[in-house]
């Protein structure tokens, strides 16, 4: 999907990046953790390049909007038609006293509502 050429700048570009701007900029600032992972438990890198896609297959895995795998959005107008949805979350209770969160945020005009169920063993 992308020149060869193009693709060997660019990782001679990420690894001067890496030598040069990075160690400098970690002196500085250093990073929260020394990982970071996704909710999959996948590690996600610092940064991301043309590298990490050279073998795309573009529509078995990005497709377009409102189509199968959902990667670009379950609308096919995007955004442009419906803003994306901000929910809130409520909970830090009984079940009484989210039932009761989520009742007052409805009548407030809150539109969309989530919880996370986490379980004690």
């Amino acid at each position: 999907m992308f020149d060869e050429e193009k693709i060997s700048e660019i990782k001679r570009e990420r690894e001067r990046w890496e030598k040069t701007t990075l160690p400098n900029w970690l002196k500085q600032s250093h990073e929260r953790k020394s990982e970071f992972k996704n909710h999959s438990g996948m590690l996600i890198k610092r940064v991301y390049t043309p590298e990490d896609t050279q073998n795309l297959d573009y529509m078995q895995d990005l497709g377009f909007p409102g189509e199968y795998p959902f990667l670009r959005g379950v609308h096919a107008t995007m955004y442009r038609g419906r803003l994306w949805t901000m929910r809130m979350f409520a909970g830090y209770g009984t079940a009484a006293d989210t039932n009761k969160r989520f009742k007052y945020l409805l009548k407030e005009g809150e539109s969309g509502l989530s919880t996370a169920l986490i379980i004690q063993l």
